[in-house]
């Protein structure tokens, strides 16, 4: 994850960290209009959605793993654990839910979570690249990037739950990436009661991420309309 303040570091960093968000900004903005291609100009269905958005979407979303990285590291001032849920709670929708389910894949949460998605990480790595390029990001970027949220947020996290819950099916009947009895180590693991405990582990997670990214907004936004209210004077 980009900074939320300017980043002390050296000029490679710097290039390193505007290559990356340059790199999430252009796959974003090309799923979202990819996606709004998909419903309003080609015409087409849920059931070709994923065919047509899937690569790309499962490519982008492994790629923020690298995130937690640069939290952990230091080359940004993430909150790692933070960062960490995000990211893993997403990539798990998307590689566990989606990507490996037909019936994921066909939820109707597929399209809400994308267009919450996409819509979000546009303006979130347009934000990030201009924090590390400008002296000062455009006044309605950094509206947009502490507001938008407030209703993208819960849909895309109802989008995620309705596809857990459409793919939760098929790994109850294929048994698939679970393990039975026997076995030559005496384990058995359940990939199908796996995603029913993520998804409730990760139910009281979200008002806790939600009231944080508050926060950050009162605080971001505080700060800028004192700063306008200091010029004015």
């Amino acid at each position: 994850m980009a900074s939320e303040a300017k980043t002390k570091s050296t000029p490679l960093i710097k290039a390193y960290l505007v290559l990356y968000n340059l790199a999430q900004l252009a796959g974003w903005a090309y799923i979202y209009v990819q996606l709004v291609m998909h419903y309003f100009v080609y015409d087409r269905s849920l059931q070709t959605l994923w065919s047509q958005l899937g690569t790309t979407t499962y490519f982008f979303q492994m790629l923020s793993c690298l995130e937690v990285v640069h939290a952990m590291i230091g080359i940004v001032p993430s909150n790692v654990a933070i960062t960490f849920f995000q990211v893993f709670g997403r990539c798990m929708v998307v590689a566990g839910a989606i990507d490996a389910t037909p019936t994921g894949q066909q939820s109707p949460g597929l399209p809400l979570a994308l267009f919450c998605w996409s819509l979000t990480e546009t303006i979130r790595y347009s934000y990030y690249v201009c924090h590390l390029l400008l002296s000062s990001v455009p006044s309605l970027l950094v509206w947009l990037r502490y507001t938008i949220f407030i209703p993208l947020y819960p849909c895309g996290f109802l989008g995620e739950l309705l596809c857990g819950y459409w793919a939760q099916s098929h790994f109850g009947e294929t048994g698939k990436w679970s393990v039975v009895l026997p076995n030559r180590f005496n384990f058995s693991f359940s990939f199908y009661y796996f995603v029913w405990i993520m998804a409730i582990c990760y139910l009281p997670l979200f008002p806790q991420m939600y009231l944080h990214m508050f926060a950050q907004r009162r605080k971001v936004l505080g700060r800028a309309g004192q700063q306008k209210a200091a010029k004015s004077h």
